[in-house]
């Protein structure tokens, strides 16, 4: 019985505070809970973040008992810059699309825009392509360049949730973020865009996680991504 106790602590991930992000943490945590727990889900359990830009929506996934992610709730994400599509440089005032991880050190608790992480861009799929670009945030408020803008009371919401899983061990947060729903009808509608073949790639990790409830793996290979079955 020591042993997993043990484990536990040695895996948890501390998140960089300040005054803010604990009032927020203590505000938000207790309301959070009840709505979890009312859809069979517990604060501090692994979570999955999925956005799209049309509409323009944030969800989180929240992990069961049973090992899948359920849909615990989406905000509308208050302002992102740019059109469908990837961002491709800096400067060019895109909000990114692909897979991306979020680790405890880029959570940032005394942001200029309340509360904000960084998405990790460029990954190594923006990489590989020549992409450049920094600092691209999930943020409070509402105005962007380039970033997902949340408001602050919403931000302080998907802070508690993320922070709860990585105090009690998630390693990262995986952040997928699409351009619309990766339906059949909509990438039929957007067949004749540039981005196509790349939209195209980015679905098979749509389909696979509407399918099983399980964040897909995601890797990258010869500029391209992979998505992988989840086992």
């Amino acid at each position: 019985m020591i042993l997993p106790a043990l484990l536990a602590t040695a895996a948890a991930q501390t998140v960089p505070s300040s005054r803010r992000s604990d009032t927020a943490y203590a505000s938000a945590s207790p309301k959070l809970s009840r709505d979890l727990a009312k859809q069979g889900l517990v604060l501090g359990s692994p979570v999955y973040l999925r956005i799209t830009k049309e509409p323009a929506e944030l969800t989180a996934f929240i992990r069961a008992d049973d090992g899948t992610f359920k849909r615990f709730r989406s905000w509308p994400v208050c302002a992102v810059s740019g059109e469908l599509g990837p961002k491709m440089r800096e400067g060019d005032g895109q909000a990114p699309e692909g897979f991306y991880a979020v680790k405890p050190a880029q959570m940032n608790p005394a942001s200029s825009y309340h509360l904000s992480f960084n998405l990790g861009f460029p990954n190594a799929f923006d990489r590989a392509n020549k992409r450049t670009g920094s600092f691209l945030m999930v943020h409070g408020a509402c105005a962007s360049i380039g970033c997902f803008a949340m408001t602050d009371p919403v931000i302080e919401e998907i802070w508690t949730l993320m922070d709860a899983a990585f105090e009690n061990g998630q390693s990262d947060v995986k952040v997928h973020i699409f351009p619309f729903p990766m339906t059949a009808q909509n990438l039929k509608a957007y067949a004749d865009s540039d981005h196509a073949a790349f939209w195209a790639s980015l679905a098979l990790a749509w389909t696979q996680f509407d399918e099983t409830g399980q964040v897909p793996r995601v890797s990258v290979s010869q500029a391209k991504y992979q998505v992988r079955t989840v086992q």
